[in-house]
């Protein structure tokens, strides 16, 4: 069935999976997450019994597994973390697909979850394939904005060449950065991760893997966020 979203918003369950009464449980099951991973559980196995535990469903599974963490990551990603001051004349390098949708979801009224790395992450799945929405170039618009405010000397957007309608959603990127005298490249590569990962600007992504490994990274997403979406659905789950 082809994808006819317009909106990267809520799922239709996600307000009574989300709902204050839900909480308790899902942050008691991202806790016990973490101490499993911090003793080197691997994630399949210890989310299958952590949400069995908590009887967890699907969506909350993937909240957990989204903001848990070991405590050796958590503490080396807030130290390779740079503020929005270390912005000013740097080039940086974007996870493009990672912070796109990310504030699409914001701008359209997606749950969003805090983790222990304080990372903002939406519960949005896209894999093989993407499809633009309502959202999508005011995203682009509100990422270039803040960055261009923040004084960055350039930007690299990285997007997944293996998804669907990304070279179109390059384009689309390159025209909206042309048009206001950005200074931004956007490429297409089959591993962006291990691109992000090799390179010496600043990096911005949530990916915690990616984190994990770069040498800087900025979380602006969460800056993003705060700052420029009022009302955004913000579930703080960094137990």
């Amino acid at each position: 069935m082809p994808d006819i979203r317009k909106h990267r918003g809520a799922h239709p369950e996600d307000r009574k999976l989300f709902a204050d009464d839900q909480l308790p449980k899902i942050r008691a099951a991202v806790s016990e997450l973490s101490w499993l991973l911090t003793r080197e559980y691997h994630i399949t196995g210890a989310l299958k019994l952590v949400g069995d535990k908590f009887a967890l469903n699907d969506r909350q599974r993937l909240a957990v597994s989204r903001v848990a963490c070991s405590d050796r990551s958590s503490s080396s990603r807030l130290a390779s973390r740079v503020g929005m001051e270390s912005l000013r004349g740097a080039q940086i390098i974007i996870d493009g697909f990672n912070l796109i949708i990310t504030i699409e979801a914001a701008l359209s009224g997606g749950v969003l979850i805090r983790g222990r790395d304080d990372c903002i992450r939406d519960l949005s799945s896209v894999h093989s394939s993407y499809r633009s929405v309502n959202e999508t170039e005011d995203a682009i618009i509100l990422i270039g904005e803040v960055l261009d405010q923040a004084g960055v000397e350039s930007v690299a957007c990285i997007l997944d060449k293996p998804i669907s309608n990304s070279g179109r959603l390059a384009q689309r990127i390159r025209v909206l950065a042309a048009d206001r005298n950005w200074d931004w490249t956007v490429g297409l590569a089959f591993n962006p991760d291990a691109q992000l990962i090799r390179s010496n600007r600043i990096v911005i992504s949530s990916d915690g893997p990616v984190l994990d490994q770069v040498q800087r990274w900025n979380n602006l997403a969460a800056s993003l966020i705060e700052k420029r979406v009022a009302g955004a659905w913000l579930i703080d789950l960094s137990c």
